[in-house]
């Protein structure tokens, strides 16, 4: 298999194995007019299967919907076909839009224009809660 190197771009490293097309989805990466490469079940020493992303495109990353789905992604920034800037990741403290709440009796429901917040509330159980009616989500891994 040949994926070719990108010159200006993103990649997404350290996925865990399988989330590729979770991020492909919440980035809305299907609306780039560029090249995406989507490597699924690539050998790591580290991890043992992992998946990789990799954007022919400089865009903006919203690292928070990166760490919600996958705290363990590294995200490199790349230019001119060398690698400017890498960033870890961690579990977002707050947020917005990224998730809905479930609870039918939350304000959000009544009120969709209302932004949905939720906050982190146990960073070892990763659980959320909404700042509106403390409904509890859970991201399991």
């Amino acid at each position: 298999m040949n994926i070719d190197s990108i010159q200006n771009g993103v990649v997404l490293d350290h996925i865990q194995s399988g989330k590729s097309m979770d991020i492909y989805k919440y980035l809305h990466l299907d609306q780039l007019d560029c090249q995406v490469a989507i490597i699924k079940n690539a050998k790591s020493a580290r991890m043992g299967k992992k998946d990789i992303i990799k954007v022919d495109s400089p865009m903006e990353v919203d690292l928070d919907v990166l760490g919600y789905i996958d705290p363990n992604i590294t995200v490199n920034i790349i230019r001119s076909g060398v690698r400017t800037e890498k960033k870890h990741l961690a579990l977002p403290e707050r947020l917005v839009n990224v998730i809905r709440c479930k609870n039918p009796r939350c304000i959000t429901m009544a009120e969709p224009q209302l932004d949905a917040i939720f906050l982190l509330s146990d960073r070892e159980k990763r659980v959320y809660r909404c700042a509106y009616c403390d409904a509890e989500e859970r991201r399991s891994f």
